[in-house]
């Protein structure tokens, strides 16, 4: 059952980084220079259908992985072995994803125009970056893990 659940979780962070990627290259910096919000707005209601989901997947197949690499809860935050530290990191970068997007659909895109462009252009940066981190965080588990 290991190997499909790795399976998804892979497909699954494809479309989560790949697609913050795309929004950061692909339309976040043309939009900043052509002070376009709609062209993030457009973007977002399509990539939201497939991007959610994918996020749902992963945060559900992580969660699974991480009781199999340590079946203690109460073990995950403990930083004493590679697994540990790995989840703990993963969870973190969740968190930090979750409070981001909150704080961006509460309270930049109901008012978003190019004024406001900046605030979401800084939050689309800071959600990629983290999708890139979460994706090299799995990538270092698998070869002996972090620090």
């Amino acid at each position: 059952m290991y190997a499909p659940i790795i399976a998804l979780h892979l497909i699954a962070a494809t479309i989560w980084t790949g697609g913050h990627l795309v929004l950061f290259f692909a339309v976040l910096l043309p939009a900043l220079k052509a002070r376009d919000h709609q062209r993030i707005t457009a973007f977002e209601q399509h990539f939201e259908k497939v991007g959610i989901p994918a996020l749902a997947v992963l945060i559900g197949t992580g969660i699974y992985m991480a009781f199999y690499h340590v079946p203690h809860f109460s073990d995950w935050f403990t930083l004493s072995t590679a697994a540990s530290r790995t989840i703990t990191l993963k969870l973190s970068f969740l968190l930090f994803t979750i409070v981001l997007a909150a704080h961006a659909r509460l309270k930049i895109i109901p008012t978003l125009s190019e004024k406001t462009l900046n605030k979401l252009a800084i939050h689309i940066s800071l959600v990629t970056v983290t999708a890139v981190l979460f994706a090299l965080t799995g990538v270092l588990h698998r070869f002996g893990g972090i620090w």
